[in-house]
C-alpha cells in the first residue's frame, strides 16, 4: 500500500504574503477555501482580469487585486504562492520562479509542481482538522470533509476550552502534563466505544 509522506503543518497566513496567480474559476475557488478558514489571509492576486464574485470576496477580506499579467518581480517578499492561471506554460513558470527563490509553491491540479497541497479543512471552534489524499483525490478529501463536519460536535470547542483551563492548574514538569492530559482524555475515548 502506498503511503502518505506529507508532512501537515497549520500556517498562520496572517502573518504571511501570499500571491495568487489567476483570477478564473480556480483562482477564486482558492481565496474562497483560503479565507473561509483563514479569513484574515493576507492575500494579494494578479491576473489581466477577474470573476465580479472574486473582485467581491477580495474587496470584504482586503485582498488586494492587481490587473497585470505574471511577472517576476510579484514574487518580492512572498512566503507562498499558487497559480491558478489556464495557462500551462504560465502556470510552470511560476513554478520554477519560485523553486529559484525558495518560495513555497502550488500550481493547481499539477501535483508534480507543488510543494503543498490545500487539502480538505473542517474547522468547529478551536478545533482544525486537515485531510489529505497526497494530491490523488481532492473528491475524497471533500467527501472526508463533509463526513467529519457532520460528525464532530459544535461544542466541540467547549471541550478544547475546559481541557485548556484544566491542563493550566497541572503541576509538574512537560511530561507529566501530558501524562496526566492523556489519562484524562483517555476516558473521553473509552466512553465513546461503549
Amino acid at each position: 500500500m502506498e503511503r502518505n509522506e506529507l508532512y501537515p503543518v497549520f500556517l498562520k497566513v496572517s502573518q504571511l504574503n501570499i500571491l495568487i496567480v489567476g483570477g478564473g474559476n480556480v483562482g477564486l475557488e482558492k481565496l474562497t477555501f483560503m479565507l473561509k478558514s483563514s479569513p484574515n489571509a493576507k492575500v494579494e492576486m494578479v491576473a489581466p482580469e477577474f470573476l465580479e464574485a472574486t473582485l467581491g470576496l477580495a474587496k470584504k477580506h482586503q485582498v488586494k487585486i492587481t490587473r497585470d499579467v505574471y511577472k517576476k518581480n510579484y514574487l518580492e517578499g512572498r512566503h507562498m504562492v499558487i497559480a491558478t492561471t489556464d495557462k500551462v506554460p504560465v502556470n510552470e513558470q511560476v513554478y520554477h520562479d519560485c523553486r529559484e527563490r525558495n518560495i513555497l509553491v502550488n500550481v493547481a491540479d499539477n501535483p508534480p509542481f507543488c510543494d503543498f497541497y490545500m487539502g480538505g479543512i473542517v474547522t468547529k471552534g478551536n478545533v482544525k482538522v486537515a485531510i489529505s489524499t497526497n494530491g490523488k483525490s481532492p473528491t475524497t478529501a471533500k467527501r472526508l470533509r463533509q463526513f467529519f463536519e457532520d460528525v464532530i460536535p459544535e461544542n466541540i470547542d467547549d471541550l478544547v476550552k475546559n481541557l485548556n483551563e484544566f491542563r493550566k492548574t497541572i503541576k509538574g514538569d512537560f511530561e507529566e502534563k501530558v501524562e496526566t492530559l492523556n489519562e484524562f482524555t483517555k476516558g473521553l475515548v473509552n466512553k465513546k466505544k461503549d
